[in-house]
């Protein structure tokens, strides 16, 4: 049997590291890359980096604000991402990274903003939407894409948060479900 003192010290130990920042741990996720999520990778977001997202959101008025400050979220956790992995590479669309280290199509894309959409609902930075899981489109039975998915709280409204049309780092495109199913691109 070990001594009384060896596991009150253990606990305090494990207490400290909680109190200390050990527990920070918690602003991770798992993203993927390569296409198809075949390289899965977990990112950890600093203190500093989980503020500077947090000022997006500090007072919104409005679901229409907070829809903007998601979109601008979305790009700075790929460019925080994109300092722990090869993600940094990818480049809007498909065609233009082809068989890069750390490319991304529309599946990865949908998987990596809905984590940090995920993590942002979890730290309570959400006020106006919650998150659903992502969702497809298939306008014409071919270019099957995918995107992240949020609702309007109050008005159940839905909407696609879409990071892939851009390079890495860029703010996510927001549409309405509806006028994205339909084919809806950010303009030029």
């Amino acid at each position: 049997m070990e001594p009384p003192f060896k596991t009150t010290a253990a606990a305090l130990c494990l207490l400290g590291l909680i109190w200390c920042g050990g527990a920070r741990a918690a602003d991770q996720v798992t993203i993927c890359y390569n296409y198809d999520c075949a390289v899965h990778a977990t990112v950890t977001f600093t203190d500093s980096q989980m503020k500077h997202i947090k000022e997006l959101f500090r007072g919104l008025p409005d679901a229409a604000a907070e829809r903007a400050a998601i979109g601008r979220a979305i790009g700075l956790f790929e460019t925080f991402a994109g300092e722990q992995t090869p993600t940094y590479r990818d480049k809007g669309g498909d065609e233009n990274d082809d068989g890069v280290d750390g490319r991304m199509d529309c599946i990865d894309h949908a998987h990596n903003s809905t984590a940090y959409l995920r993590l942002l609902e979890r730290d309570g930075y959400l006020r106006f939407h919650r998150v659903l899981d992502p969702v497809e489109r298939a306008p014409w039975l071919v270019n099957v894409h995918w995107a992240a998915l949020i609702e309007e709280t109050a008005s159940k409204r839905e909407y696609v948060v879409d990071s892939w049309f851009f390079d890495n780092g860029h703010p996510a495109v927001i549409f309405d479900l509806d006028d994205w199913k339909r084919g809806a691109r950010p303009h030029a």
